[in-house]
């Protein structure tokens, strides 16, 4: 598999230009070389030319990457020559070559285990997903509805994740949006898994997920997650799954700008935005959730230094939200990022990712700032406003 990227590694460690060092969240962590995206091309082409050998330390340095594509953005090579580098593919091709060889994290391996026999991170029962579903009284759904609201694990099963799912449950009932859940019948989406290297239990789930959505007619869908956004809108159609996928922050802010919706309550915050990696950098959508804090009465919207295509990772990808293999310490993602968001005098740090909830709102929690910065999903800000 990695063979295939062979004139990409070479171009990426001939350039020893090493910008993709100064905003790695795993490289500001660790402060190790062989985590950067070069430092990971330098191992790869190792290992094609035979001069290392797979390990488990190679594997901790490969499987430490967040996969939140800043080195893309940054990367020269990327922006200046049409010698393209994917960066991201390498990594999981390389991810992949140590799975075949038994080679995982244990965390890591325990959360790709977990999603294997019970479906979701969690260990939790498929039947408890669609428990709180059903005393908020929304449907199941069928083709008369419009959309499929697609909950996903986090949602599911995370205490933080489900006050999200609900919140936006509760925005679309009000707005009389025809929707409705697959509850107990809702299979991870495999997005994580993906990002891990580990495809054929991606496959899997795809294919899962998607016989389900074609038996029950579903056309549209709309997720609260922007991992699952990305993942059945750009990975579900290479297995036959075509369907029409909006993120949740994309059809609000349509529901707002169509009037389907009135906020009349003002919020009188000083809000700042962080974004998601899969819906920022991954999906390019940076306004959908800015325009919706801007609609909202009463909201100043102040942005942190690093914004939109430069935001900074949070810390929760590939799983890390759950292993915490990437974490802890005073440069930890999360803490970094809090902090900058505090900086701005901000009182709300909005979100409209349930992996940011908990990385962001433990950071809060870590840093000390409970009295000083809120962490609250949009979903969660507009339906106060509501």
């Amino acid at each position: 598999m990695l063979e295939k990227y062979l004139d990409e590694l070479w171009t990426c460690v001939e350039s020893r230009c090493g910008f993709c060092r100064s905003e790695c969240p795993t490289y500001n962590l660790l402060k190790i070389e062989s985590v950067t995206a070069r430092g990971r091309a330098a191992l790869a082409l190792s290992i094609l030319m035979d001069i290392c050998t797979y390990s488990n330390t190679l594997a901790n340095r490969v499987f430490s990457c967040l996969m939140c594509r800043w080195c893309e953005i940054r990367c020269p090579i990327n922006k200046l020559t049409q010698n393209i580098i994917h960066h991201s593919e390498v990594t999981r091709a390389f991810r992949a070559e140590l799975i075949e060889r038994g080679l995982v994290p244990a965390k890591i391996g325990e959360f790709l285990e977990n999603i294997h026999k019970y479906g979701n991170p969690f260990k939790e029962t498929r039947e408890k997903k669609g428990k709180w579903l059903k005393e908020l009284g929304i449907d199941y759904f069928t083709p008369n509805h419009e959309f499929l609201y697609y909950i996903g694990c986090i949602g599911s099963y995370d205490l933080r994740g489900q006050n999200m799912a609900k919140a936006l449950a509760e925005i679309l009932l009000k707005a009389n949006i025809s929707f409705g859940c697959l509850g107990a019948d809702e299979f991870c989406s495999g997005g994580e898994a993906l990002m891990l290297g580990e495809s054929g239990l991606f496959q899997q789930l795809a294919e899962e997920n998607i016989k389900k959505f074609k038996e029950l007619g579903v056309k549209k869908i709309v997720t609260l997650c922007p991992h699952c956004y990305y993942t059945i809108k750009n990975e579900y159609p290479s297995f036959g799954g075509k369907f029409e996928v909006l993120h949740y922050t994309q059809l609000l802010s349509d529901i707002l700008k169509n009037g389907k919706l009135k906020l009349s309550k003002k919020i009188n915050a000083k809000v700042t935005y962080h974004d998601p990696c899969f819906l920022g950098r991954y999906s390019g959508d940076y306004e959908s959730p800015r325009q919706i804090l801007k609609s909202t009465p009463g909201i100043e919207l102040v942005e942190m230094e690093r914004a939109r295509e430069n935001s900074y990772c949070c810390g929760g990808g590939c799983g890390n939200f759950y292993t915490g293999f990437i974490n802890g310490s005073q440069n930890s993602p999360s803490r970094a990022r809090v902090r900058e968001a505090h900086s701005t005098g901000a009182e709300i740090l909005a979100v409209s990712c349930p992996h940011c909830m908990i990385m962001l709102e433990d950071a809060v929690k870590t840093e000390e700032l409970e009295n000083k910065l809120l962490v609250k999903d949009i979903s969660q800000i507009i339906l106060d406003a509501i």
